[in-house]
């Protein structure tokens, strides 16, 4: 595997999903069968946009590939995304499938559940990635949602093949514990062999490895991947590179408003140290700052 310490480019392209997010923010817990009064507002969302959206807003360099339905959400959504500063220039319109929606249901405290609709997401399909996106210095961020619906996984798969064949560093994020659960820890990690650096949350490296200890299942997922990040959420982040950890904990804003996004932001704000040879405490800490960010504001991006 390639020696790393950061690949020394501000040049990134995230393939991933894009979805519109209807937020709605209880004023207390969920009163099932009954009404549970709430505010509810509608933003930019899916892992793979917010990552790049959060990228943008730090001025790296950031292309976004994905695939939204001919319709006024799409339209509003790529809209936003080439707002932000994101290339959207390939993004792929869907003549079929809606635009992906997800529903994020936000308790007191800021903690959130989330009802997807993949929508045109899951038809990404290996003809909707040029071979032009793919060169070395450049540096690919995967959202694993991608890999785990069946229907995007193809191309999923051909992207991690053509920019680890270009020369180029690879980075990915789980995503989603319950679809690893579904589809298979094994699959993925034999998916994602050779990529770089892995950005798990806790539940995803559990998922991935079978133990509930960070430290353990960190070092499990440093003997298969480059580096690895386990995401803490309120306790931190977690960093292994072989047999050599770092560790930095989190910073909190005055309020936690929505943790949506969260850990996207925490993957763009490490990425963009990371990309420039940084120590790796300096990469946890812009991390840990970015998340402080978003958890302070609703919805998942800047």
């Amino acid at each position: 595997m390639t020696e790393l310490w950061g690949p020394q480019t501000l040049d990134v392209l995230v393939i991933g999903d894009l979805m519109v997010d209807v937020l709605a923010a209880m004023s207390t817990p969920l009163a099932r069968d009954s009404d549970t009064p709430s505010t509810v507002t509608t933003h930019g969302g899916g892992s793979g946009a917010n990552v790049a959206a959060w990228l943008a807003s730090l001025g790296v360099p950031t292309a976004f590939l994905g695939r939204v339905g001919d319709d006024a959400l799409g339209e509003s959504g790529v809209a936003q995304l080439a707002g932000a500063g994101v290339n959207t220039r390939h993004v792929v319109v869907d003549h079929r499938r809606a635009t992906g929606t997800c529903v994020v249901l936000v308790e007191p405290g800021g903690e959130r559940s989330m009802l997807p609709d993949p929508g045109a997401n899951e038809a990404l399909s290996p003809e909707d990635l040029p071979g032009e996106l793919f060169y070395p210095g450049r540096h690919l961020h995967l959202s694993g949602y991608t890999l785990l619906r069946p229907g995007s996984q193809a191309a999923g798969l051909m992207a991690l093949t053509r920019a680890l064949e270009a020369g180029m560093t690879v980075s990915a994020d789980p995503s989603s514990a319950a679809l690893l659960a579904s589809s298979g820890a094994a699959r993925f990690l034999e998916a994602t062999r050779g990529v770089h650096l892995l950005f798990p949350n806790m539940d995803e490296a559990s998922c991935l490895t079978g133990t509930s200890s960070a430290h353990r299942a960190a070092e499990a997922l440093a003997a298969t991947y480059g580096e690895v990040v386990v995401k803490l959420g309120r306790f931190g982040a977690l960093w292994q590179r072989g047999f050599i950890t770092a560790s930095a904990a989190a910073e909190r804003p005055a309020e936690v408003v929505d943790t949506t996004g969260a850990g996207d932001a925490f993957a763009a704000g490490f990425l963009s140290a990371w990309l420039l040879h940084p120590e790796p405490e300096t990469a946890l800490a812009a991390g840990n700052r970015l998340a402080s960010r978003a958890i302070g504001r609703p919805g998942g991006r800047p």
